[in-house]
């Protein structure tokens, strides 16, 4: 069986890579930009820096801004109203995972009309046209969203999560500028960081692994581990790590799926609005734990990359020691152990939930509803 690895077809990295923005749309010979980026950025100035390279050049845009921490199925309904309405023919997406998965499924409902069910995009869904032409300007270094094929909207309506799989939603651009991230502060800097290394540790574990996406996950361990507490402190270097290394991990794991932190990270956001970087955070560590016995040498590799001398070191102890690393890495850069919000009546229903999301599948271990409501009462 073939593997398959898709990848942006340009991406454009380094301090004050937004510059070449307004070139790419001179060569293109685009209209109108519809500007999807989350009213916080728009706020702060976050989005100014790119809007004022195309007013620079007299480009015109719309900016749309009604977008969640958690996007959802109404951000996405609005946002394709939106962009009929604006007469743009092309999107730049500001931001991190939200703005990006918003404009992700409306790029794809704008060009497959037939989906404008949001719900009908869960999954793998069969989509015949690619999404909207689309340049994604990261802000967050964690997501990685202009860097993979997937996609997550929150129902409300449900109480939960469901993530969408499509090679024809990844942006046709991605811009990954550290100057773009260093206005984060310390908190969603950790979050963000966090949710990159659990897709870099599930990516490399995941069933779906392989040598080239390997190769890839174990550098962004590398990076990210050396470089989340400078960028938590705003540091040069760390920022550049940071921009760097999840993107890295969003090329590759983007390929080869997740596991069930990540499948816990979503119900939890869509129960209690938890951030999903911190959830990452909470859950990793645990489910590495989990997972041990089924990773071989690979934890090994892990504890190493992340600085970890191994030598001498059993199976038994290098196991452990990938897994105190991880989880003093977390805690350096302040993210809690355990989740206030979480009550006992929920637990049922955030395992079950945990359990159908579509990131299960791909943990090395199989896990029962039962197992992972032991592994989230563990976060009480």
């Amino acid at each position: 069986m073939a593997n398959r690895f898709v990848a942006n077809a340009i991406s454009y990295h380094g301090k004050g890579a937004i510059a070449e923005i307004p070139g790419i749309i001179e060569a293109k010979g685009f209209k109108k930009a519809f500007v999807a980026s989350d009213p916080d950025l728009v706020k702060f100035g976050v989005t100014k820096k790119v809007t004022d390279l195309l007013d620079a050049k007299g480009m015109a845009y719309e900016i749309y801004s009604d977008i969640k921490p958690n996007p959802t199925i109404e951000n996405v309904k609005s946002g394709v109203a939106a962009y009929k309405a604006s007469g743009a023919d092309y999107m730049i997406a500001i931001g991190g995972g939200s703005s990006m998965d918003t404009a992700k499924a409306i790029g794809i409902i704008i060009n497959n009309p037939e989906f404008a069910d949001v719900r009908s995009l869960e999954g793998v869904a069969p989509t015949k046209n690619r999404t909207v032409y689309t340049i994604a300007v990261a802000t967050t270094a964690g997501t990685a969203a202009e860097a993979t094929i997937n996609y997550v909207i929150t129902d409300v309506e449900r109480k939960r999560k469901f993530v969408c799989v499509d090679v024809n939603d990844i942006p046709d651009i991605a811009i990954v500028d550290p100057d773009m991230m260093s206005t984060m502060p310390k908190g969603l800097t950790a979050a963000t960081g966090m949710d990159a290394l659990t897709h870099a540790i599930e990516g490399y574990t995941t069933k779906g692994a392989w040598d080239l996406p390997d190769c890839l996950n174990l550098e962004a361990i590398r990076l990210i581990g050396k470089s989340l507490r400078g960028a938590v402190n705003n540091e040069a270097e760390g920022r550049e790590g940071m921009a760097l290394g999840q993107y890295v991990t969003g090329m590759a794991f983007s390929n080869v799926g997740l596991g069930i932190a990540h499948s816990v990270a979503h119900t939890l956001g869509a129960v209690y609005d938890t951030p999903h970087g911190v959830a990452c955070a909470m859950m990793l560590p645990l489910v590495m734990e989990y997972n041990a016995e089924c990773t071989g040498e690979k934890y090994k590799a892990i504890a190493e990359a992340m600085g970890v001398d191994t030598t001498g070191m059993d199976q038994a102890a290098y196991r452990k020691a990938a897994v105190d690393a991880v989880r003093s890495l977390s805690i350096d850069v302040g993210i809690p152990t355990k989740l206030a919000a979480l009550k006992e009546e929920d637990l049922d229903f955030l395992a079950e939930s945990a359990f159908a999301d579509a990131c299960a599948p791909g943990n090395p271990k199989e896990a029962s509803v039962e197992d992972i409501k032991g592994l989230i009462r563990k976060l009480m």
